[in-house]
């Protein structure tokens, strides 16, 4: 890395993937790839039934939507740099392509964790207001959530390349992960970055805010449920909420356990790190169209109708 000048003008950052394991990671790579390719085909496959299925033409499925979106611009992201070091052994990134690349990552995942939010809240009024349901989640109000979400995402994220190319940069140029995060690439700088430290903090909090809301929405859909008289009508309300509950524990786990790790962690494994990165990046997109195909019955059936396999199940 060289430092040109008081502004940021470096050369290279250099990405890292499996520490010890660079002579195997041309095999790592196969299983990175399947998982990229079925990630990618079960989201687009989620999205061309529910464009295609008028039966599927409802808040749910359009939300359930939005969140294949936002985990297709996950993937896209980090695919990139992922396949560059595992196929091709190649870890430079330029600064410009890496600040890139953290904003949509950090884009995208600021947008993922708005629709599971809302889909709490979905939850919540399927089960204590069904009967306004669909007078309340028109499609326009949906469709008007869902730019709201891309927009207040991008909006959120946008200060974050721009500030960190106000940085300087020098003595290390190696970063934690296989793609660029903010934290990790903020502390390479020898600059003062308490801006930075403090706006990523503040970003934090609004997608911690948005789990702790989740989970107060939860505690709501509990205490009705338990109200239900019917034991079989309980089980029938919850069940619908399983799927859900799956997408945002495998959001929410891994996105927890590394933001601990980076900003608490003094003694923390580097290996671990790394496989909680990538699974934060990979196992959400490749998980919830497999999650959503096995728990919901509609999108399963129809699925099962576009590959022809649905006179064979029954």
């Amino acid at each position: 890395m060289i430092l040109l000048s008081s502004e940021i003008e470096i050369t290279t950052f250099f990405l890292i993937g499996m520490p010890g394991l660079e002579h195997a990671h041309v095999w790592i790579s196969v299983p990175i790839c399947l998982m990229y390719l079925v990630a990618i085909l079960g989201n687009c496959t989620i999205l061309f039934v529910i464009r295609t299925e008028p039966s599927l033409h409802a808040p749910m499925y359009y939300f359930l939507s939005m969140l294949a979106v936002s985990d297709l611009g996950l993937s896209f992201s980090s695919l990139p740099t992922m396949l560059r070091i595992f196929v091709f052994n190649v870890t430079g990134i330029s600064p410009n392509a890496c600040f890139a690349q953290e904003f949509f990552i950090h884009g995208f995942t600021d947008m993922e964790s708005s629709v599971l939010l809302v889909m709490s809240f979905d939850r919540f009024l399927a089960i204590h207001n069904p009967l306004r349901y669909s007078s309340i989640l028109t499609s326009a109000r949906v469709a008007k959530m869902g730019l709201v979400f891309l927009i207040k995402g991008m909006l959120l994220v946008l200060p974050f390349p721009f500030t960190l190319k106000r940085l300087t940069y020098c003595r290390k140029s190696l970063l934690s992960h296989s793609y660029c995060l903010h934290q990790d690439v903020r502390k390479l700088a020898c600059s003062d970055n308490t801006v930075n430290f403090f706006y990523g903090f503040f970003l934090a909090l609004c997608m911690m805010s948005e789990s702790v809301l989740i989970a107060v929405s939860y505690v709501f859909i509990l205490k009705m449920v338990m109200g239900i008289g019917s034991h079989r009508q309980q089980l029938k309300a919850l069940n619908t909420c399983v799927s859900h509950i799956c997408a945002v524990l495998i959001f929410y786990v891994p996105i927890i356990t590394l933001a601990s790790m980076h900003r608490f962690g003094k003694h923390k494994s580097p290996m671990a790190m790394i496989l909680i990165a990538d699974a934060f990046l990979l196992v959400p997109p490749l998980m919830n169209p497999i999650v959503y195909c096995v728990k919901t019955q509609q999108i399963r059936e129809k699925v099962l109708e576009k590959l022809g396999l649905q006179q064979q199940c029954q």
